[in-house]
């Protein structure tokens, strides 16, 4: 291709190309390129000649004194030293709109899937606007997801950032799936972020289906992308999801997962020198995580919404791990999976014991909040006895909140339970709680 057809294709006008100016190639250390005689600034983008092959576009991710540091979004096979490197001015643009609707792409926009260029779509931007925090509309209806364990314990709010939190293997990307085909929200952006390859294809074809795939728009950058590209995509989906926003819509937005967009800025950051801090994870990890999740929630007042679920791998079931805890700060509640559960064959996985969602109290009445809360302490407290309860030393009688706890706890269990293919209302979820407290004449 051509260097005038590489441009175009990047959406970059001719004008922008200035021979005189280019830099050159110097250095190869890992994923980073060095270059020099380039007047850029962070945030820029560039794009590197290659003999026999297509030239690669990078993004300038440091500078030290006159040496330019810059990290590629492609693979850079075939680059030599004394390469050219042309600075493209304006910031990248990336695909949006309705064109979108119903199929796969990359981090750049370009499609996956086998339906051809997309027509019609609109240019967005991968950094978003500012939202003044006073200006944003407060959270006060609730979304309904679809999944009756949430629906009634965990209401979500329109507009809500909550953290999906889970090991490996206890059927995260299946919730997400579950969500996608069963909310009532208009809109469904899905982004995929370093995921093995084969489980982006089985989350499209299996989980995800041709009916989810209908209103919802999948961003997928798996594994073996380079960490700026991962980076990339999750800011792509982000920018699509405040597109339909922006056009008063209700959009859930899923990615899958945060902790992997902070392992690509991590091999960004040490690849450019900068120094580790937290268990490995410079300190722009820790600043990129709250940069990307408040673009995301309510936008103007009358304006609509983004509500964002995003997963955070706890690395063997590890609570405390500095992304899971740094996401606990920045998110609206948390859901946490269980492998115990999981094992259990109790699906889906979630412990609404560890679980919070902190919009709920704003969101449902007060007789709803009481009856959820209620359920969590006779789950606790039944919990904190089992071992009595298991060996036959426990007497009934004995303990009144115990004895109801005992007595609901199927019920309980069968009403946390949902199929694959099983969608609740809200209004049939809260039912399902109230039903709990009906029997046995309430307690």
């Amino acid at each position: 291709m051509s260097l005038s057809e590489r441009l175009r294709h990047l959406d970059v006008s001719l004008p922008a190309y200035h021979p005189r100016v280019a830099g050159t190639l110097v250095r190869m250390v890992g994923l980073t390129l060095e270059a020099v005689g380039l007047n850029v600034k962070v945030g820029d983008r560039c794009l590197v000649e290659r003999q026999g092959a297509d030239d690669v576009e990078a993004e300038v991710v440091g500078f030290d004194q006159h040496r330019i540091f810059l990290m590629p979004i492609e693979q850079v096979d075939g680059l030599q030293g004394g390469a050219r490197v042309w600075p493209l001015s304006g910031s990248a643009h990336v695909p949006v709109g309705n064109a979108l609707l119903g199929r796969v792409v990359d981090g750049t926009g370009r499609p996956l899937d086998r339906f051809g260029p997309l027509h019609g779509a609109q240019e967005g931007q991968l950094q978003g606007r500012y939202i003044n925090p006073l200006h944003r509309m407060p959270i006060r209806e609730p979304l309904d997801v679809g999944i009756k364990a949430i629906n009634a314990m965990l209401t979500v709010g329109r507009g809500q950032r909550i953290g999906l939190f889970a090991g490996s293997g206890v059927g995260k990307s299946v919730l997400l799936g579950m969500m996608t085909r069963f909310t009532t929200a208009d809109v469904v952006v899905v982004g995929l972020i370093g995921e093995r390859g084969r489980e982006v294809k089985e989350f499209i074809d299996e989980i995800l289906g041709e009916e989810g795939l209908k209103r919802a728009v999948v961003v997928a950058s798996p594994a073996d992308d380079s960490p700026l590209m991962r980076l990339r995509a999750a800011m792509y989906c982000t920018a699509v999801a405040e597109y339909f926003r922006d056009q008063g819509l209700n959009v859930l937005l899923l990615m899958d997962s945060l902790t992997r967009y902070a392992q690509a800025q991590r091999e960004i950051a040490l690849a450019v020198g900068e120094p580790p801090a937290t268990k490995g994870y410079p300190p722009s990890v820790f600043n990129k995580l709250p940069r990307l999740v408040e673009r995301t929630g309510n936008g103007d007042e009358g304006g609509g919404s983004i509500t964002a679920f995003y997963t955070v791998l706890s690395e063997g079931d590890d609570m405390q791990d500095p992304i899971a805890d740094a996401s606990r700060a920045i998110l609206d509640g948390h859901i946490v999976l269980s492998r115990k559960l999981a094992e259990e064959g109790h699906y889906p996985a979630i412990d609404v014991e560890a679980s919070v969602s902190r919009v709920m109290p704003q969101i449902v009445s007060q007789e709803w909040l009481q009856q959820a809360q209620l359920i969590k302490q006779l789950m606790s407290h039944y919990r904190q006895n089992q071992d009595l309860v298991s060996v036959g030393a426990y007497q009934a009688g004995s303990d009144q909140l115990l004895d109801a706890a005992i007595d609901r706890l199927p019920h309980i269990k069968a009403m946390l339970r949902q199929g694959l293919h099983e969608g609740f209302s809200l209004a049939d979820s809260q039912q399902q709680l109230t039903g709990l407290f009906m029997a046995n004449g309430g307690q």
